[in-house]
């Protein structure tokens, strides 16, 4: 019997660090993984060379995949095998389209209750789709990797931004940002979206001294983790920062959470930066409590839950599925954009 192959399909960056987890899962069980890279926003780059590529869909489909996984919203649906969808980030106030079914996805492996529950309730509605709560595999490493006990030379706050143009603070904060890193004693970690607008990128890059650097990485976990704040906009890092246990304070942030220091005036950000290095135990307390609704997973096993529920599917939980939509527009979109068109 061959081993169990396993397709990624990403389209993104920061899909690297979302999948490498289960990668290092699959193989300890005796699997294959390879990985199918597709878009002009994706940097080639960061696959490693130990990593096994495929180069087209014709390749892809004779690797003959049992599961096909993608972080964001569309997998090509000529693929063979379940097609899983692992999500690119959390459930973010002020974001479309979390909860849109497409059609294309025969198991959703959700974060926690915050996703669960409603994609239970779509999975009653469309009945073409399985739901398994498994946690989020890109957080294993947050979990597995000993916390530092000395603490930071000074307090490290981590500014990061989404890159949509109606959320963003970026283009508005580098002032303050720059003045902050000049006059306050803490140590500044600049990390923007990999979408995010390259002369803004530049703006950013071009401030950096003693007390600023800018972050370019496909894996954020030890920045995360070497923070102690983190300053944010309405971006789906942000919960990532809340489930090490720390505060977050925003800048006109769309979400309504008290697990948020926001302001939407940029005069008074140091001063809830201060604040929130004083960790307030009410704060804290908050944090903890909602980082169970949004992640309660902690033993850093998501990825092996993930194949569970994929072994699950494929040996019990497809039975009784209704077939997914034709979708023929959508469908006709990806095999375009993939310059691919049997059907």
């Amino acid at each position: 019997m061959r081993a169990q192959r396993h397709l990624f399909f990403i389209t993104q960056t920061y899909s690297y660090s979302i999948l490498r987890p289960l990668q290092a899962a699959i193989l300890a069980r005796g699997g294959e993984v390879a990985w199918f890279l597709s878009g002009t926003e994706l940097n080639y780059d960061y696959l490693r060379e130990d990593e096994q590529r495929i180069h087209s869909m014709e390749a892809a489909i004779q690797f003959a995949p049992d599961a096909c996984y993608a972080p964001g919203d569309v997998i090509p649906d000529m693929l063979p095998g379940i097609k899983v969808s692992i999500f690119h980030g959390f459930n973010v106030a002020g974001k479309r389209n979390k909860f849109k079914i497409r059609g294309l996805f025969d198991l959703y492996c959700t974060q926690g209750p915050d996703t669960t529950n409603p994609f239970q309730q779509l999975a009653k509605q469309h009945h073409h789709f399985r739901v398994v709560e498994t946690g989020w595999p890109k957080l294993d490493p947050l979990f597995n990797t000993p916390q530092q006990n000395t603490p930071n030379d000074k307090p490290v706050i981590l500014y990061a931004s989404t890159f949509s143009e109606r959320l963003t603070s970026a283009p508005y904060l580098i002032d303050t940002i720059k003045t902050l890193s000049r006059n306050s004693d803490w140590q500044w970690l600049v990390t923007l979206h990999p979408k995010m607008a390259p002369d803004v990128i530049s703006a950013y890059k071009a401030i950096q001294h003693d007390n600023l650097e800018y972050i370019e990485s496909d894996n954020l976990i030890p920045v995360l983790l070497k923070a102690d704040v983190m300053l944010c906009d309405t971006s789906s890092i942000m919960y990532e920062f809340l489930l090490t246990q720390k505060p977050v304070v925003t800048y006109k942030n769309t979400a309504k959470n008290p697990c948020f220091l926001n302001t939407n005036n940029a005069d008074n950000i140091q001063q809830l930066l201060t604040h929130a290095l004083s960790r307030p135990k009410e704060l804290l307390q908050t944090i903890k409590h909602y980082s169970e609704t949004i992640h309660p997973y902690t033993d850093g096993k998501s990825s092996e839950r993930v194949l569970d529920a994929v072994d699950w599917f494929i040996n019990d939980g497809c039975r009784g599925l209704k077939k997914k939509p034709l979708n023929l527009i959508r469908r006709y979109k990806i095999r375009k954009k993939l310059g691919y068109y049997k059907w």
